[in-house]
Order: C-alpha cells, then structure tokens, then sequence
C-alpha cells in the first residue's frame, strides 16, 4: 500500500473499478467518412478540439463498440503523450476514438471528476511510470493501467473532494501563471539589467565627467589624422563619404561631401558637453572577412589551428589566420546579426564576421561595450535571413567620450557584469 487511508476508504485495482477497459479503432484519418475519431493531439487543455477532429471509416456494426459517451475515461497508451488522460464530459457530435487510447467506463455510482483528478495525481504517475515498457517509443498498455492501485472514499466524500478541488484549482492556475512570469522576469532580468547599465553609459550617467579631461572633440581629430596617414601609406581604404558632425547654434550639424545639414532630428539623445556624436565609419574602419568552406573548418582546438569567427562567434577552427590584433567583431548575417565579440591574436574572420579596427589607442574593451549599447540588429534588413551590410554600419551614430572617461566607464561596467551574472 502506497499510504495509509481513512478507515471508510478502500483500495482497489482500477481493472477491478471499471467495467470495461477497451482499445481504440484502428483506421487512417481522412477529411471525410463515416464518423468522427478523436485522437490524442486533438485533446489540447482537457477539451476536444472538435472543429478539427477528423472522419475515419468504420463498419457500421462496429460504431457501437467504439462510441465515446459522458464519463468515459480516455488514456493515451503510447508515444510522447503517455499517460495523459481526458475525462468525456460531452460528446457534441457522434464519435469513436483513436487505436492508441484506452478508454474506461465504470460505475455510475463512482464521480468520475474524482477519478479524473486520480489520473493527475503523483500516485497514478509513478504506477505508469513503473508499468511503461521503455522504448524509443514508450507504451503502456490496458493490463498497467488495470493493476493500478486507486483509494476509494465513500461516494459523498468523492463529491466534496471535487468541490474542494475545484475551488482550489483555479487558485492553483493562477500562482501557476505568476510563478511562470516570475520566473521568466527572473531569466531575462541579468540581460535588461546589463542593457540598461550600457544605455546609461552611452549616455553619459554612468560616471562622472571630469572637466580636466581632454575632450572628445580632439580624439576625434587625431584619429582622423592618423586614417589620413595610413591611407596615403597604403594600409587601409579611403572613406569616400567622410563625415564630420559638430555642433554650432546649440545645434548639431554634419558636414558630408561638402554639404553642411542640420542633423537635430537624427540625434537620439543629449550627451555631455566635453562628448562628440560621429558615425561608426568616422571612428572605426570596418571590414568584412573571407568567405572558407564549411569542410575547411574543425569543431575541434588544435594547437596548430586558428579560431575562425563567423557572425555568431566562434565557428570552429582553421589552418590559416588573415588577421591579427585585438578586434570587436560585429555579425552580420542571421537572426543574431549585430551582436559584438572580441577576437585576439591571429584569428581567421569570415565574411559573415566585420572586423572593427580602431586608432588612436582606444579601449577596445569600450569599443565592444557601446557598440553592443546600439543595438545594431535594429539596421538589418527584414528578410528570411536578417543581415548587416557594412555601408550601412558605418553610417551609424555613436557617441564618444573623452579617452579618459572611456576607460573609466569600461572599468565600472567591468565591475558591475560579475555581480549581474549571480543575480
């Protein structure tokens, strides 16, 4: 005996409690035919999904004998759904039920509510589990089910046990769907709270200014210098748009291809006076890698193998590198394009990974944390395979502190990621 039970209670075998236990017509689903037949996946919620319940054929002399009626007991004897039971509390229209249920009839003078709540109890679970033959497919079959260990209160006891379970269960559904929304503010919390972090800093709220600092506006121009030198030397490609943004009238303006226009519209938020707004092309120098074939890449680290980034990361590992340096890298196919990494050392980048160079010295780690900040999955285009097209990253708007602040905002969010990753 599982546990003890009121004196006025019985146990008793469900093979000994019903009056029949009996498998399902066998017969292909089809749009049209004699009767309707309910199989397991048109039961969703404890309620029959009528309207999409398919016909079969079956002899007409043999309708009788499969024909769902008020009370019986339908159970899933196979597959995935095992065990999963539904209590017939109406049959709208004519209908038999599938070959891989079992259906019970028993007593009327049993509440078959009660017996229905038995079938979601841990007792009638841990009996299907212990009867299941294990297979890749699992089964259990009428004998299982018929052996079962079921506790019998007197008949009136069985109605007030429904009454007060009823009465309970709506409660239960109710701190069922708060504890499910609890637990999903729970897991997304960590990210909201580290893309909240990273907004303030790209604002300008997450340290404080020092007005010793050399602002912005100075970095920028050296970083243009020290492009301008490594174009005439060769190394990297002229940017044929260059942009120069500025403030002048309390408002900003850029300067693009010779043309000045007010670009107030376009800025999404103030930022400090000693800060400066530019494109991404103006600041960093983009560019995608090269394309390698899937046979080319190893799942497996060797020592004499390179790392190779593809827009999601990390892909696996390759024979030849074609970069070298310390590097944020911004996908830029597939439904996570726009997402940051860092890559270090000789790596290989491939076409789906856009390398991020930066001058003048800047923390790359404050490169990888405003670029995440931007959230540049909002630019890609909206087709069955979201991407990111360089051209359109660069003429992307991002602010810029002084050299100064930025390695003091990237110290103090290196200091609150760890205490986000334990809450």
């Amino acid at each position: 005996m599982p546990f003890e039970i009121p004196e006025s209670w019985e146990w008793v075998r469900w093979g000994t409690l019903s009056e029949s236990i009996q498998y399902g017509y066998n017969a292909p689903a089809q749009e049209n035919g004699r009767i309707k037949m309910v199989r397991i996946s048109d039961i969703q919620d404890n309620s029959v999904m009528w309207e999409t319940v398919p016909y079969c054929d079956i002899k007409e002399g043999e309708i009788d004998a499969y024909l769902l009626k008020p009370n019986d007991i339908l159970f899933a004897r196979t597959g995935g759904t095992v065990g999963k039971s539904y209590l017939v509390q109406e049959v709208p229209e004519e209908a038999i039920y599938a070959g891989y249920l079992i259906r019970t009839r028993y007593s009327n003078q049993l509440c078959p509510q009660y017996l229905k709540y038995f079938m979601e109890s841990e007792l009638y679970w841990s009996q299907l589990r212990e009867g299941t033959i294990a297979t890749a497919q699992p089964n259990c079959n009428g004998k299982t089910l018929g052996n079962m260990l079921v506790p019998i209160p007197p008949s009136h006891e069985q109605i007030r046990i429904v009454e007060k379970l009823n009465a309970v269960m709506a409660h239960v559904i109710e701190y069922g769907t708060i504890d499910s929304r609890s637990k999903h503010l729970n897991n997304i919390f960590p990210e909201r709270l580290k893309k909240s972090i990273l907004q303030e800093a790209v604002q300008g709220k997450l340290v404080p200014q020092d007005p010793n600092d050399e602002p912005a506006a100075v970095l920028l121009e050296r970083i243009r210098a020290e492009k301008q030198k490594l174009i005439a030397e060769g190394k990297i490609k002229k940017n044929k748009h260059e942009s120069i943004i500025f403030r002048r009238d309390n408002s900003h303006y850029e300067k693009l291809n010779g043309i000045e226009r007010c670009i107030d519209d376009e800025i999404p938020f103030e930022i400090p006076d000693s800060w400066c707004w530019t494109r991404i092309g103006t600041i960093f120098t983009l560019q995608a890698g090269k394309n390698i074939s899937a046979a080319e890449i190893e799942e497996t680290f060797q020592s004499d193998l390179y790392p190779c980034y593809g827009g999601n990361g990390i892909r696996g590992f390759v024979n030849r590198a074609n970069r070298i340096g310390d590097y944020p890298i911004i996908g830029r196919q597939g439904a996570l394009c726009g997402n940051i990494n860092r890559a270090t050392g000789e790596f290989y980048a491939t076409e789906h990974a856009v390398c991020v160079e930066t001058f003048c010295n800047i923390d790359v780690t404050w490169a990888c944390f405003f670029l995440e900040a931007l959230n540049l999955n909002q630019y890609a285009t909206a087709t069955a395979q979201p991407g990111l097209a360089v051209a359109n990253i660069n003429t992307v708007l991002i602010p810029v502190p002084p050299s100064a602040e930025q390695k003091r905002i990237k110290n103090k969010i290196e200091v609150l990621l760890p205490v986000i990753k334990i809450l």
